[in-house]
């Protein structure tokens, strides 16, 4: 039985985590619930699971919560209810599903209380990759891959050095917009972007499927989660959604991970590493999906991947400025500020403006984040 704490969790992530809850009683206790807002959702989740604790952010909802759920649950609230939780003395894992950079310090404390993490939340490792592994290994725990693709490659690899490894493949759906030509993007709507073609997600990330950002943030991700340099990480493009990443070893040899696009798959891989537990949520029929294509990114209709490199290649504070830019981008698209070219245009001149400071301190990573806020919405406004 894994005792676990869920960080976000009325979002898709956090759903599909109580899907995987759900199928396996006898293996995974929800210890611990967390929630943005939606109050409602929350304490139905409470009501099922008995969770020890929970918090929301909103400390008005909270006395509503306490008030419902009278004493049998603790309720906490805001930035210091996550923590709370992430520290739960009884937590044997730490699930971060929360979107934007709010899960960072929760990911650190959790470390340092000696609790293996699962990170659903990119931004954790592009901002403070440096930093959250060296705590890791300081503190003896586990960062585990929720992110399909990177559970992906953590399944492929099996523990094999890094010197074992020529490349490490992500692969990207496309997004909605992989054959639209270049010359229509400044057209392309918000209800047209939050349209994909193979997963049902939150807004923000869809967007940023749309625009390859996403794929962007990946492979910082991966540079860090799996100790190897950004020219050795890779992204091909494959639009069924099946293919979800591969390793590329020394020999010539490619290993990859297959499933039907489904986030409990490698939810429920993280939650119950190192063991495979049965399920049959998941059902994957090749025959009847025919076949599997790759192609080259268009890296000019798609610039935020040479973006993200750069960023991951120059390290410091500029993977927080790139993503913390991209965060206020996609903001002012999705309330028609700006149109989606300038979604790129803005980050690009956020990060050409930026003074890198390299092996920041995590004060250094904060201090950038609101730099690259500041400046990217001074950008919208000119």
């Amino acid at each position: 039985m894994k005792n676990v704490v869920l960080l976000g969790s009325t979002g898709s992530i956090g759903t599909s985590t109580i899907k995987v809850a759900d199928d396996l009683p006898d293996q995974i206790r929800l210890l611990g619930l967390a929630a943005g807002n939606n109050l409602e959702l929350l304490l139905d989740q409470t009501r099922k699971h008995q969770p020890a604790a929970i918090s929301i952010s909103d400390p008005q909802k909270a006395k509503i919560a306490r008030d419902t759920l009278g004493t049998a649950t603790e309720v906490f609230s805001g930035s210091e209810g996550l923590l709370k939780l992430a520290t739960l003395p009884g937590a044997d894992i730490v699930l971060i599903a929360i979107v934007g950079t709010a899960g960072l310090q929760p990911a650190l404390a959790a470390i340092r209380a000696g609790k293996d993490i699962a990170i659903a939340s990119k931004e954790i490792l592009v901002m403070a990759g440096e930093t959250v592994m060296s705590e890791a290994r300081k503190y003896g725990v586990r960062v585990l891959a929720v992110d399909s693709e990177h559970s992906a490659i953590f399944q492929c690899l099996e523990d094999k050095p890094g010197s074992s490894v020529r490349n490490l493949w992500l692969t990207a759906s496309g997004g909605p917009f992989r054959t639209t030509p270049k010359e229509d993007f400044a057209n392309i709507t918000v209800e047209r972007a939050l349209k994909h073609p193979s997963w049902v997600m939150g807004k923000k990330i869809t967007i940023d499927s749309a625009t390859l950002f996403n794929k962007g943030l990946e492979m910082i991700e991966a540079r860090w989660l799996f100790d190897i340099e950004m020219a050795r990480v890779k992204v091909v493009v494959h639009p069924q959604s099946v293919v979800h990443s591969m390793v590329e070893f020394v020999d010539g040899s490619i290993i990859a991970q297959l499933s039907t696009p489904d986030m409990c798959l490698p939810i429920q891989y993280a939650l119950t590493y190192p063991e495979r537990v049965r399920s049959d949520r998941v059902q994957t029929n090749l025959a009847k999906l025919g076949s599997l294509t790759f192609e080259e990114p268009d890296t000019e209709r798609f610039p935020s991947i040479n973006l993200a490199r750069r960023a991951g290649e120059v390290g410091g504070t500029l993977p927080a400025v790139l993503n913390a830019a991209n965060e206020i981008a996609v903001e002012a698209y999705v309330n028609q500020k700006i149109n989606f070219p300038q979604i790129t245009e803005m980050v690009r001149c956020t990060m050409d403006h930026h003074k890198v400071a390299l092996h920041p301190t995590l004060d250094q990573i904060l201090e950038a984040d609101t730099w690259a806020r500041s400046e990217a919405s001074a950008w919208r406004r000119s």
